[in-house]
């Protein structure tokens, strides 16, 4: 982990000091995993976009993928242990702070925090799916349950609507920052090939842009299901998808969100190779 040390007037700043093996391999290892899903969750996505209706295009697709490979009990226990080093490695950045010139900062402490939770539930999933084959439903039941117990609450509606206007708002700002290169300020690179460099903005950008358009398209559903009262109007990561082909462009469109999504699981490995922790 870089934890940059800010010089006084007058003096040269500190080298940042290296992570702990531990904690970069646990990044490294975190890292590969959320490639190895996208990746697989992008490829599910094509077979939809060309006819292969009934691929679950979501983390429970890929799961399922996986169990369904050679040692795929092996690959899932794998991901699982990989997506918790990712949890751990956004825990020690809540704490400690993370890489680039605003990693010590609160708002990124706290960013941090919220991808720890993030990954420790999406780790509990993966690794309950390995244990017993039940990942606790798809990703669009898990999506109309959680609605519809939101909205039985008080002000559920407008709990639900803030919500998704945050996951909007969440999604611009992926694709804003990932149009803008923020990613650059966490590569190592002065040890990338003009190659590389330029398969980090391909996919940096590409994958970045799609990542924020999906998390945009899933709030609006949110916010939607709001406003109707119906917590069937919300969706999550796989009918999200499915409405990309049922738009004017057909199922084109959604071959080119596919494709974002393989690139964004390119991305994460380029990242689990040449990202400063």
């Amino acid at each position: 982990m870089n934890l940059s040390i800010m010089a006084g007037p007058g003096r040269t700043p500190a080298q940042p000091k290296a992570a702990a093996p531990a904690t970069e391999a646990a990044a490294r290892a975190g890292l590969a995993a959320q490639g190895v899903i996208y990746l697989l969750v992008g490829l599910l996505a094509l077979q939809v976009a060309f006819g292969r209706r009934e691929a679950q295009a979501d983390q429970q697709g890929a799961l399922a993928t996986l169990s369904d490979q050679p040692f795929g009990a092996v690959l899932l226990w794998a991901l699982g242990i990989g997506l918790v080093g990712m949890a751990l490695w956004r825990l020690s950045e809540a704490v400690f702070g993370g890489a680039g010139p605003d990693g010590r900062k609160p708002h990124m402490r706290l960013l941090a925090l919220g991808r720890c939770l993030f990954y420790s539930y999406v780790a509990y999933s993966v690794l309950r799916f390995t244990v017993s084959g039940d990942g606790g439903g798809s990703g669009d039941e898990k999506s109309r349950d959680a609605t519809a117990t939101a909205l039985d609450l008080p002000a559920g509606r407008w709990l639900v609507a803030v919500g998704g206007a945050v996951i909007v708002v969440a999604g611009v700002w992926i694709g804003v920052q990932a149009v803008r290169r923020t990613y650059r300020e966490t590569l190592k690179t002065g040890e990338m090939s003009p190659a590389g460099r330029r398969l980090a903005d391909v996919t940096g950008i590409g994958g970045g842009v799609t990542r924020g358009l999906l998390f945009a398209a899933i709030g609006t559903f949110a916010v939607q299901a709001a406003v109707k009262h119906r917590s069937d109007e919300a969706k999550g990561l796989d009918d999200t998808l499915r409405t990309f082909a049922d738009t004017a462009l057909g199922p084109w469109l959604l071959a080119v969100v596919a494709l974002g999504l393989v690139l964004f699981g390119v991305f994460s490995f380029v990242l689990a190779a040449r990202r400063r922790v």
